[in-house]
């Protein structure tokens, strides 16, 4: 299996994070990807190759051009206002504030893009998510040329993203970024699966009326773990994508035993759906170790992992989202790799 991969991406090292009410030591940083990169030469997963450069039109398929924009141009609008640390949003246009007011300060802007406070924004960080995209859409390309599966080693990740905001770590969604790809250069029914612990909110919402991209999740409930207001078991879409969607909350401390019943489930919706390709978001952050995560999966779980998700039989694109545990991410990586490929 070849892994796509880009050092562009190291870019993005922001230092900390608001979490737990304080700035704490950030977590999505640049040697998650190290790591998993390492493991992948170390166990000959297969080549590591970089990606292609796209233009921005296939970002513009899925992101407003309005907020592509914004992230291109942050840091010197920041850098213009006096500050030269990592941002943080701090106010929101919600409920009761205007939505159609033409704000111009960075603060606002920071703002009306954003789903959260603790994903920082620095100097690189366009860079290096534009770095991750090429990384899926690479992928997406390699697969329309006849791979059969690939891994985009891509960081930051991206399925909190949408269509005009950022948040969870994620900037722009590169899951959504490939399905849109291979549907604009001719497969007709693209599936995305998201194993991650948390739900890929923008994912979802960005595909919630199209029946030509089946979204399916299994995460912890929302009512007790981020993003906390999407990702519930009654969003099954709407008009057209009415059905088009699928979300299994799993109670925290789930673990293999209790999440493969689930997983066979949404193996079964893709054998109805009969895709041309899947993509599967892949979080690792299902770990019992890991520090932001409430679930129990031990490192050879994600070997079952991929065993299971090889007998759905399409061509698959595995795009790395979340997960935190630094030391043992890079074995629970390629333990899915691994497991998929036999």
């Amino acid at each position: 299996m070849k892994t796509v991969f880009s050092a562009t991406q190291l870019a993005h090292a922001p230092a900390q994070e608001i979490s737990d009410g304080k700035l704490q030591p950030a977590v999505e940083i640049p040697s998650r990807a190290e790591i998993v990169l390492a493991t992948v030469k170390d166990r000959k997963v297969g080549d590591v190759i970089p990606p292609l450069e796209f233009p921005i039109r296939p970002l513009h398929r899925v992101h407003s051009e309005e907020y592509v924009s914004f992230l291109e141009r942050f840091w010197p609008l920041w850098t213009a206002s006096g500050r030269d640390a990592e941002a943080f949003p701090f106010v929101w246009p919600i409920r009761s504030l205007r939505q159609d007011t033409k704000v111009e300060h960075v603060d606002g802007l920071l703002g009306r893009y954003s789903m959260d406070a603790g994903t920082p924004l620095g100097e690189h960080t366009y860079r290096a998510a534009r770095a991750s995209a090429d990384t899926a859409l690479t992928a997406a390309k390699l697969v329309l040329d006849g791979e059969k599966s690939v891994f985009a080693l891509c960081r930051p990740p991206g399925h909190h993203a949408g269509h005009d905001f950022f948040g969870g770590y994620c900037f722009f969604n590169n899951a959504a970024v490939a399905a849109q790809y291979l549907r604009d250069y001719g497969l007709h029914r693209v599936a995305i699966l998201d194993v991650d612990y948390h739900h890929g909110n923008g994912t979802q919402a960005l595909f919630y009326d199209r029946p030509d991209v089946l979204f399916l999740s299994l995460h912890a409930d929302p009512k007790d773990e981020y993003p906390y207001f999407l990702g519930y078991a009654d969003e099954t879409g709407e008009h057209a994508g009415t059905g088009f969607t699928r979300n299994w909350p799993l109670p925290l401390g789930t673990d293999w035993a209790a999440y493969s019943p689930a997983l066979d489930e949404a193996c079964r919706w893709l054998l109805v759906y009969k895709p041309e390709a899947m993509i599967v978001s892949l979080g690792l952050d299902c770990f019992e170790r890991d520090p932001i995560s409430g679930f129990k999966f031990k490192s050879e779980d994600f070997v079952r992992l991929g065993q299971r998700l090889a007998r759905v039989g399409v061509p698959t694109i595995f795009i790395l989202e979340g997960g935190y545990a630094v030391d043992a991410l890079g074995t629970n990586c390629v333990n899915v790799l691994e497991g998929f490929s036999g």
